[in-house]
Order: structure tokens, then C-alpha cells, then sequence
């Protein structure tokens, strides 16, 4: 089958908080931009209850709602979407393809947003119920098919506290295993308090979860007590899974840096090691995962693209000059000395074309020189570096042309 070509601007994978940020400024810059999700648009904060720190919403709001007017907002700036699972990503340079089954999009950058999945258990036979056979990620999803119901939280960290507060709501108990000694979790304080006085919830500390059983329907998990070894049987109508998340970056493997656990590295511009391919959100090395922090990642990811592609058209237009002769003048505008040469670089005009590019705001330009001091003057030839001069004055530079 042969397959379709679409191009853009900039293509967008994952549409969760930081790819729908990403997609909004992308969009009101007026940049030709696709976010390509392959399951919801909102991603995993969707599952999220009640969401109380994120800044505009005094009251509160769920992960559905906020993510709701994210979408809403993107699309208002012509962001176009597409439900489809992105196969692999291919840097041909100045373009990179982003393959789906039916279509490859052609992008000149793209914004890897594909944040993670689920991290399991790993214990015996959890295979054999997930999702809608007893094993849940999800208590905004399940909640109230669990009223007056007995439910496991496995996990002590926030999402794992918060929600199995919010499964107190509708469950007649939430039982909550921890494998830390008593009275200490991974979730914040307030959390913790809220969690220990709620009469609705009770704690296996220093249990994991050994193992699954049930019919065709989860019953029961057998916990462990990690010091003892005891096994302890805990009937339950259903289970749910707080324990992290995985990244979602296995195609980008043998590509773009990451860490040990394949998490992506990016520098303070949500920029990874291949020009023209950033990221944001939870798939990239950070310490704090939250809403608030993936939309200012995806914001400074869109940014980042908005200036790069400006950057580009420069360099192509203006640097590389259809191989003319161009004298390129790399500066700090902050620096009253660096500004005193542009006196006598524009006198040059009439000998040479020249290009003035101040790093102040931006070295994006001047990496692509493979320039790290300023000032600078380089000479560009027939799309090449033809000389580099670092001490500079008016006579060497009129010696030199």
C-alpha cells in the first residue's frame, strides 16, 4: 500500500498537557501544526479526579475538564489532530518523517510529547486482569462501578493517595498497601494526613503485591510482607495500580539521548540532541511531574520551535546566501564593546554581504556555526566556512576580504 504524504511545520506526538501547550503556541505563531495521539487527547491526566494546584482554578478541576479546554484552545489556533499510533521518526535533516500506518507526515521539527505508561507489578498472573478484568489505572474511570465496594490501592505516592482518597467517595473501603515501614509514604504531607485520618481507609505496611487470582474476574491479591515473607490474602472487588509510569520512548532507542531508565535528555530549550526534534512533558529526565510543569515544558517547546524555524530561514537565506560570499558577525548585544564593531561591519556591506546575528536571546544560530566565543566574524563561501576570525579589528578584517 502506498502511503499518503502530509507536511507541516511542526508535528506534535502525544497530546497530553505538554503536547497541547506546545500545539498552542505552535498554532498562534502560525506555524502548520499536527498532534498526532494514539488514544486520548488529554493523555493520562484525563484519569486524574480533582486537580487543586494548578494556578486559575481556586475551586479546583478535574483532568478531564482542564485538558477539555487545552483541546478546545489548540484547535481555535487551527491545530490539527489525528488519532493514530506513530510507528518511528526519521531525521533526513531539514525534514524529519513521522510514520504512521496509512501516512507519513513530513515536518521540519518535531515535539516528542509521548510522556509514559502504567508501571505493572510484575507479581503472578497480572496479565490475566487488566483493565476491565479486576486490575485499574484509572479511579475517575472506575470509581463508582466500585460504590459500596472493597478496593486495593497499590502505591504511596500522590496519585496513589489522592485517588484512593477520591475512591473513598464511593468504595465502603480502600485498603492501601504500602511497602514502607508504618507511617511513611511517598506522597506529600498533606496528603498523608488526609490519607491516615480518613476512617474509610486502612494500610498494609511493608506488603507487595506476590500475586493475582480470580475466575474470570479478579477477587483476590495476594500480598507479601517484605520483611516476613507472610503472605497476606486481600479480597477485593477490584485493584488499582499507582506505582510510576514508564516512559514512552522506545522508538526513539539508538536516536535521541536519554537516560538509564529512557527517559529523553533536553537541555534548558526542550531541545534533544538532534537539531530540529525537542520535547516536553513527563517523557523528558526532570524531577517533578506535574500538569503545571509539562505545560511550561511544552511552552518553552513551542517557543523553542517558533525561533528555531525563523533561525533556519536566516541561515538558508542570509548565511548560506545561494553560496555567495557572506560575512556573518556573531555578538552579545549586551556587551557595549561587541556592539562598538558593528560601525565598521557595516561599512563592509559595500565589499561584502553581511549578516548581523546578536546570541543574546539565542545561540541557535551560532551553534549551528559551531561558534562558542563571541565576538565572532565568519566568513561564509560557496555554503561553507571559509575562515574564522576571533580577534577582531578593522584592519585584519579589511586585510583579510
Amino acid at each position: 500500500m502506498e502511503k499518503r504524504i502530509e507536511e507541516y511545520d511542526v508535528v506534535i506526538i502525544g497530546g497530553g498537557p505538554a503536547g497541547l501547550t506546545a500545539g498552542i503556541y505552535c498554532g498562534r505563531a502560525r506555524l502548520k501544526t499536527l498532534i498526532i495521539e494514539k488514544s486520548l487527547i488529554g493523555g493520562l491526566a484525563t484519569y486524574t479526579s480533582e486537580i487543586e494546584n494548578y494556578p486559575g482554578y481556586p475551586e479546583g478541576t478535574s483532568g478531564m475538564d482542564l485538558t477539555s479546554d487545552f483541546h478546545k484552545q489548540a484547535k481555535n489556533y487551527g491545530v490539527k489532530f489525528k488519532l493514530t499510533d506513530v510507528r518511528s521518526v526519521e531525521d533526513k535533516g531539514d525534514i524529519k518523517v513521522v510514520e504512521t500506518f496509512r501516512t507519513d507526515y513530513h515536518a521540519k521539527c518535531v515535539i516528542v510529547c509521548t510522556g509514559g505508561k502504567p508501571r505493572l507489578t510484575g507479581a503472578i498472573d497480572e496479565d490475566l486482569y487488566l483493565y476491565d478484568k479486576g486490575i485499574s489505572f484509572c479511579a475517575t474511570c472506575d470509581a463508582a462501578a466500585n460504590t459500596d465496594k472493597t478496593v486495593l490501592v497499590v502505591g504511596s505516592g500522590d496519585a496513589a493517595i489522592e485517588e484512593g482518597m477520591f475512591l473513598t467517595k464511593f468504595a465502603k473501603e480502600v485498603i492501601v498497601s504500602i511497602i514502607h515501614d508504618e507511617g511513611i509514604m511517598d506522597c506529600n504531607e498533606i496528603a498523608k494526613n488526609q490519607a491516615l485520618n480518613n476512617p474509610k481507609m486502612s494500610f498494609l505496611w511493608n506488603t507487595g503485591v506476590k500475586r493475582y487470582e480470580g475466575d474470570e474476574r479478579l477477587h483476590t491479591v495476594v500480598l507479601e510482607n517484605i520483611r516476613t515473607k507472610e503472605e497476606v490474602p486481600v479480597t477485593v472487588d477490584s485493584c488499582f495500580l499507582f506505582i510510576g509510569y514508564l516512559p514512552n520512548t522506545d522508538i526513539f532507542e539508538n536516536m535521541l539521548d536519554m537516560t538509564a531508565q529512557g527517559y529523553l535528555k533536553v537541555n534548558e530549550h526542550m531541545e534533544t540532541n538532534i537539531p530540529g526534534i525537542f520535547a516536553a512533558g513527563d517523557v523528558c529526565d526532570k524531577t517533578i511531574r506535574q500538569v503545571a510543569t509539562a505545560v511550561g515544558d511544552g511552552a518553552i517547546a513551542g517557543c523553542s520551535v517558533e525561533k528555531y524555524l525563523a533561525e533556519s530561514e536566516v541561515f538558508e537565506k542570509q548565511i548560506l546566501n545561494d553560496g555567495k560570499k557572506t560575512l556573518v558577525y556573531l555578538y552579545d548585544g549586551s556587551d557595549a564593546k561587541q556592539r562598538e564593531h558593528l560601525s565598521f561591519i557595516e561599512e563592509l556591506e559595500n565589499d561584502v554581504d553581511v549578516v548581523r546575528v546578536d546570541v543574546y536571546k539565542s545561540k541557535g544560530l551560532a551553534r549551528r556555526l559551531h561558534v562558542e566565543q563571541f565576538p565572532t566574524i565568519v566568513i561564509m563561501n560557496n555554503n561553507n566556512v571559509e575562515t574564522r576570525i576571533d580577534s577582531i579589528s578593522k584592519e585584519s578584517v579589511k586585510n583579510y576580504l
